[in-house]
């Protein structure tokens, strides 16, 4: 019984450090963390931009990552219920996204009027960016 247990052991040991060879390490360089000031997508798609005078100038309706990295807001503007939208690409450092603490919302904030956005170059969902 003895030499069965010291075997039993010993089987157990080799196949333990067996699986642990095999197991996949995981690097912490691959995960980030969420930082206080960081904005959730979907806390954006939807919000209206508003200007200096409070008011609205257009809704933020997508993002455009380029090499991983924010590239840009589709704005929409104009428009009614979806009818007639223009869609402009927006820098990003052109909007300012703030949390108001106050009011448990998030706002977005825009030195711009409604006019300049209808003039700025249109952006068309279509070929690989059709929707």
């Amino acid at each position: 019984m003895r030499r069965f247990l010291i075997a039993f052991a010993a089987t157990s040991m080799f196949a333990g450090a067996a699986a642990a060879q095999t197991a996949v390490t995981i690097t912490p360089e691959i995960f980030a963390k969420a930082q206080p000031t960081d904005v959730l997508s979907h806390n954006l798609i939807g919000l209206n931009i508003v200007n200096d005078g409070n008011q609205t100038i257009g809704e933020i309706k997508d993002l455009i990552l380029s090499q991983g990295q924010l590239g840009g807001y589709i704005v929409s503007v104009g428009g009614f219920l979806g009818l007639g939208e223009h869609y402009v690409i927006v820098r990003p450092s052109a909007v300012k996204v703030l949390y108001v603490e106050n009011d448990n919302k998030w706002k977005a904030v825009m030195n711009a009027t409604k006019d300049q956005l209808k003039a700025a170059p249109e952006f068309k969902y279509e070929g690989r960016w059709k929707r």
